[in-house]
């Protein structure tokens, strides 16, 4: 038994733990392992997949990467390196506004500084129009809302509102709309801006078409006193200009200098935080004249009335300071309100009084009678044997009424303004006629006669006077009596004022000076003296003119004013009608300086062509004369001086 192996003892396999309950309680299910079978092999796993490398892809993509990063830089250089100076201005363009600052005009006022022009805030109406483009405002027809609504307040046509909301170059980003606006018109367009876009934030169909309408500040011209000297001040036109008289004589001293405003700007409104600039402004001077309101108006009202009573076609009134030049007044009638320039007449939107060229007639014949004295071909106490007709190269002359042989003084041919009287003197100037013509001319020279006043005024005339070897037949005796040769009213004023300074012809002047931004006072330019004839002629002058004023038989009763010695000369010429060139109607005039003794202002009235009632100078012109001078020499407080007239004799016996 021992060659026999003892058993082998089995040991017992160890317990396997209990599996969970909820193990033991699963049903087998659709995913549960099946079951393995007794004696088969197990299914072999199926191989892994491999991926291919990833380095050609990144190499794509930052080669993409790349491409796209190069396109931006190289763009980027484009923008800031090459065309930068090109992008920033069509940024500044687009961004930036510039408006101008238009400066203030310089007042207009008299002698004693009453206003008779200033100016008052208003605004230009203007317009940025590509914010009125379908694409801003989203509708397509913005500028015709906004034109709708704007042409009743502006009071323009609807159309050319619309044209300018709609410029020829769609890159426009302004448009003046109106200039001179009051300012109750801009706030009426203010506060429908205001309405519309409160409407707009509750009603989405409703769209502020007039964000793009903005204002400058401005000003208006207005005239205080209506057409009181509107032919001296003229006006200022839509552009702000002067468009006639004083405006446009000084427009560059009244005018200033505009400045600039420049900003950044964002749906129409200023950006704060952008910064701006602004070149201010440089206001005009004020401009004061040499005339006096209330002269002015004595001497408009007294031309007026009186153009109307006699239905003429106009009159001047031109009153002087005979010691200086200066000119007190120059009134026209009929005359025009600078404020309202649509009621005007084209045809007396001017100044006559400087503006019309026309025969002076008798009142020219202080010029002859100078010439006569200066050379002292005759004195004052002359006799002169004056014939009914007088038969003068081919012509046969007679004086404004028919009359026997007058046996008169030199005086008395001035007193009763002989045409025949004056010829038959002045033909003494020279040993022939030519040679007196040639005198004659000197002297019309002298006193301004063809020549321009001083003045510079704009469309200012200086008359007719050809020399007098072009003087025809006839003209060689009608211009002693004031035919034959026009003048303005202002040279007429000029030859008397020049007798009442003692023969030194002063240049007129309508400027004392002006005032600039700062305050100074720079007067005017003294103006030129000439002598035209000796103290003693002009003596002897204003004595016989007193003789047509004081004498009975003198033609210039009707200006007698009492306590004062007054010195005047009629004049009644045949007037050239300009729309004919023909001689048709009268002109009338009447022509002084008081005192008489010591002269102090001259007065000249013309009228042309009255139709109704006496067409004389004396006699229409006369009390005009009076009129004016009496209200002048009280405004100015001239005494009489209390001496008593000369009472030269008009006449003598054979």
């Amino acid at each position: 038994m021992s060659d026999r192996e003892p058993p082998r003892r089995r040991v017992p396999a160890p317990a396997r733990p209990p599996r969970p309950r909820e193990a033991v309680r699963r049903r087998p299910g659709p995913a549960a392992r099946p079951a393995r079978r007794p004696g088969g092999s197990r299914p072999m796993p199926p191989p892994p997949l491999r991926l291919g490398s990833p380095r050609p892809r990144l190499r794509l993509v930052a080669l993409a990467l790349t491409l796209v990063l190069l396109a931006f830089v190289v763009r980027l250089l484009q923008v800031q390196a090459v065309d930068a100076s090109a992008y920033a201005a069509r940024a500044e363009q687009n961004r930036y506004v510039v408006h101008t600052l238009t400066a203030e005009r310089g007042g207009i006022t008299d002698r004693n500084g009453v206003a008779l022009a200033i100016s008052e805030d208003a605004y230009d109406i203007t317009a940025d129009p590509t914010m009125f483009r379908a694409k801003q405002l989203k509708v397509d027809d913005g500028p015709e809302q906004a034109a709708t609504l704007l042409a009743p307040i502006l009071g323009q046509d609807r159309d050319k509102l619309l044209k300018k909301l709609r410029p020829a170059n769609p890159d426009s980003r302004y448009a003046r709309l109106a200039t001179r606006q009051t300012p109750q018109v801009w706030k009426q367009i203010k506060d429908l801006k205001s309405a519309l876009t409160k409407k707009s934030e509750t009603d989405r169909g409703t769209v502020n078409v007039l964000a793009g309408v903005f204002a400058d500040p401005s000003s208006q011209r207005v005239y205080p006193n209506g057409d009181l000297a509107a032919g001296i001040l003229g006006w200022v036109n839509a552009d702000g200009k002067g468009g006639g008289g004083v405006e446009q004589q000084l427009d560059k001293q009244l005018s200033g200098k505009d400045g600039k405003v420049r900003y950044a700007q964002s749906g129409g409104r200023e950006v704060p935080t952008a910064g701006s600039t602004e070149t201010p402004a440089v206001p005009g001077s004020d401009v004061e004249l040499t005339i006096d309101r209330d002269i002015q108006w004595a001497a408009q009202n007294a031309i007026s009335e009186q153009v109307k009573k006699s239905k003429a076609d106009r009159g001047y009134v031109v009153v002087q300071d005979t010691r200086t030049g200066q000119v007190l007044a120059m009134a026209n009638s009929p005359g025009f309100d600078p404020n309202d320039l649509s009621k005007a007449d084209g045809d007396a939107m001017g100044n006559a009084a400087l503006q019309d060229a026309y025969e002076p007639g008798s009142t020219a014949k202080v010029m002859s009678m100078a010439a006569v004295l200066e050379r002292n071909v005759a004195t004052p106490l002359t006799h002169v044997v004056v014939p009914n007709r007088l038969h003068r190269g081919d012509r046969l002359f007679q004086d404004d009424i028919d009359h026997d042989t007058w046996n008169l003084t030199l005086n008395g041919v001035l007193a009763k303004s002989s045409n025949i009287g004056t010829i038959l003197a002045t033909g003494e100037l020279g040993k022939t006629q030519p040679e007196a013509n040639k005198v004659l001319y000197s002297y019309l020279r002298k006193f301004g006669i063809g020549g321009y006043t001083g003045l510079d005024f704009p469309g200012e005339t200086r008359g007719i006077l050809a020399p007098p070897q072009k003087w025809s037949t006839s003209q060689q005796y009608t211009i002693p009596f004031g035919q034959g040769f026009s003048i303005n009213a202002m040279q007429a004023a000029s030859v008397y004022s020049t007798i009442a300074n003692g023969g030194v012809r002063v240049e007129p002047s309508l400027l004392r000076g002006t005032k600039g931004a700062d305050g100074r006072f720079t007067p005017a330019p003294k103006p030129e003296e000439t002598r035209v004839v000796g103290a003693k002629t002009a003596r002897e002058l204003a004595r016989m003119l007193e003789s047509v004023v004081d004498d009975e038989q003198g033609t210039g009763v009707k200006a007698r004013i009492p306590g004062y010695r007054v010195a005047g000369k009629t004049g009644t010429a045949n007037r050239v009608d300009p729309a004919t060139g023909r001689y048709r109607g009268y002109t009338s005039s009447f022509a002084g300086f008081a005192p008489a003794d010591k002269p102090r202002i001259t007065v000249y009235c013309a009228i042309q062509n009255a139709t109704v009632g006496s067409y004389f100078g004396g006699q229409i012109c006369g009390p005009i004369y009076k009129q004016v001078m009496e209200f002048a020499l009280k405004t100015l407080q001239v005494p009489p001086t209390g001496a008593k007239s000369a009472n030269l004799p008009v006449d003598y016996k054979p």
